[in-house]
């Protein structure tokens, strides 16, 4: 009777484990062995070992522009030299993201997210011991590889472990690892840049991408390869128009945020005359919108998803447009910076999106988000630029970015119109 007993109180660790209640998403879930199962940890700290690696990555793109004059006298270059290497960046993002996302379609995600944080640590290692600006420069392209393709592929791992209707806060917590970088990370890496050195900032960040690849290694849960991925399913979203009409909402509307962002400091110093030890306040403020805005928006995000990706553009166009009456005043400026920061949640909700609308393309549809918003982190500043140098001022950034995300609505309108026809 004893042994009927034990093997009655044996017999519930054997099953396997249960779907969140409320199903998560079938294609981006991860398959999970019985050895590592979801229940073993929670959620929530998964969601935290994957956003350290959102935070190292932060730290590495935005931090390298703050240090940009440092690195320029070390390497005997000119500044708009050095800023070469952080375009080299932005491209290695756009093209390391979908080539990444294609060639590693039959590895499994854990092993994948591993590896790819492995190698981040590596070229950012590597980064702080450049001789000279060709090291430098091909360095930054071969470090940006990674960037969409961790992020994409880390946002199907957090929304596998949670229900349907709460996948964009999930995506939104591994996201939140990018804004504190961009709020506490650059700050403190920039000022250990200038006082020990430049190449330090970079050995920060490779030791975080080394704890993030360690991390995952240890919470993340064993999934086993998809038998039917393969790399032409993946190229499969690049059939689906509402995977390139969900890409272009972001590529353009996106391009608002990062139009004000770029010259922000310029304007401060030309326009509200403010310190420039002030600045880095401003820019703090900043990380702290986009941050709100990740904590607050997948909330209603996830009750309606299209409807808050509008919303937020409203609101970008909205936040922008008063961008050049706030920008005389510091406190008037800082409190918009931070309104504009909030519809940096875009990023989440489109993520969301593509979830929904790439059918078996999850891996590619996900990084390929990073692309667009690159190509939005290209576009922005380029447009904010010629309208400052055919004599508009800077605050015209501002009327620049919320044309832009008007332009983004528009393209949201008509993914909206096109979705209710075909019940998408």
């Amino acid at each position: 009777m004893s042994q009927q007993v034990s093997t009655q109180r044996r017999q519930p660790r054997s099953r396997l484990p249960e779907q969140p209640t409320g199903g998560a998403s079938v294609d981006a879930g991860v398959r999970v062995s019985q050895d590592n199962a979801p229940g073993n940890f929670h959620p929530g700290i998964v969601h935290l070992a994957l956003a350290m690696g959102g935070f190292a990555i932060g730290i590495a793109e935005f931090a390298t522009m703050s240090l940009l004059p440092f690195f320029a006298r070390d390497l005997h270059i000119s500044e708009p030299q050095a800023g070469h290497a952080i375009s080299a960046y932005a491209l290695g993002v756009v093209v390391g993201a979908p080539v990444i996302a294609v060639l590693s379609a039959c590895m499994t995600r854990r092993t994948l997210l591993i590896a790819l944080m492995g190698f981040f640590a590596l070229m950012n290692g590597l980064s702080g011991l450049a001789p000279d600006y060709h090291t430098m420069l091909a360095l930054r392209f071969l470090a940006g590889l990674p960037h969409g393709a961790y992020f994409g592929i880390a946002m199907l791992v957090a929304a596998s472990l949670v229900p349907m209707d709460k996948r964009t806060a999930a995506v939104g917590r591994v996201l939140l690892g990018l804004t504190v970088a961009t709020t506490i990370g650059v700050p403190l890496a920039n000022g250990v840049g200038q006082a020990i050195g430049w190449r330090w900032a970079f050995a920060i960040v490779a030791g975080l991408a080394l704890l993030t690849a360690a991390l995952v290694l240890i919470f993340a849960s064993r999934d086993a390869a998809n038998s039917k991925a393969s790399p032409l399913r993946e190229l499969s979203a690049l059939g689906r128009k509402h995977v390139w009409l969900t890409l272009a909402i972001g590529a353009i509307g996106f391009g608002g945020l990062f139009s004000v962002y770029t010259y922000l400091a310029s304007t401060m110093l030309a326009v509200t005359h403010t310190s420039p030890a002030l600045v880095p306040v401003t820019l703090c403020v900043f990380g702290a919108g986009l941050t709100a805005g990740n904590i607050i928006v997948p909330r209603f995000a996830d009750r309606a998803l299209m409807a808050t990706a509008g919303g937020l553009l409203l609101w970008s166009a909205a936040t922008l447009a008063l961008y050049p009456l706030a920008a005389g005043n510091f406190w008037t400026l800082t409190a918009d910076v931070f309104l504009i920061g909030l519809g940096g949640a875009l990023a989440t909700v489109l993520q969301t999106r593509l979830m929904d609308v790439a059918g078996e393309a999850q891996s590619l549809a996900a990084a390929l988000n990073h692309s667009a918003f690159n190509v939005a982190n290209a576009l922005g500043p380029w447009l904010g630029g010629m309208a400052v140098a055919a004599g508009y001022g800077w605050t015209s950034t501002g009327l620049v970015g919320a044309g832009l995300a008007l332009a983004g609505f528009a393209v949201w309108a008509i993914a909206v119109v096109l979705a209710r026809r075909e019940g998408v």
